[in-house]
């Protein structure tokens, strides 16, 4: 991150570092580059505070995008990547593991419409079994993909009929 420093000690301390682009880094520095606690804002709207490591978002850490979604969890170098919660701009909101920016490993999701959907993904698709709970208060129990039932399963209805 090229910049100026306008306050502190922005080479092995804390310190404010403004881009000519616009936005700035406050924080921690080692060998003149962001690292430790710090807040990342950028004119484009994405802000970032959490810890960073050699200049790239790495550990715990909440990340707002130009998009208006929200991520809050664990990051690696740059990417979200272990347990996590993202929330997309539109109210979606998945709390699991992520791997690669991806959701990735066990998680649950909650879509818009208030249908809950716990399982396995895989670079951020339904893997294997999983268990959908709609709002109308149908439940089912099998195979997902693309976050709906697919292949073998069984759907109960509220009235507890089973449908395999």
């Amino acid at each position: 991150m090229e910049g100026e420093c306008v306050e502190g000690d922005c080479i092995n301390g804390q310190g404010t570092l403004t881009f000519p682009e616009g936005g700035k880094y406050v924080g921690g520095f080692r060998n003149g580059v962001p690292h430790g606690k710090g807040t990342l804002t950028l004119p484009d709207g994405f802000k970032y505070e959490g810890q960073l490591k050699d200049g790239k978002c790495h550990g715990q850490g909440s990340a707002t995008l130009p998009s208006g979604d929200n991520y809050v969890g664990s990051l690696e170098n740059d990417e979200y990547h272990g347990h996590g919660t993202l929330t997309d701009a539109n109210g979606t909101k998945y709390v699991g593991h992520f791997k690669n920016n991806k959701r990735h490993g066990k998680g649950g999701m909650t879509l818009i419409d208030g249908t809950k959907i716990v399982g396995r993904w895989n670079k951020s698709e339904n893997i294997g079994k999983g268990v959908i709970a709609f709002p109308d208060g149908r439940k089912y129990e099998g195979q997902l993909k693309d976050d709906r039932p697919h292949g073998q399963g069984i759907m109960t209805c509220p009235d507890k009929k089973k449908y395999v």
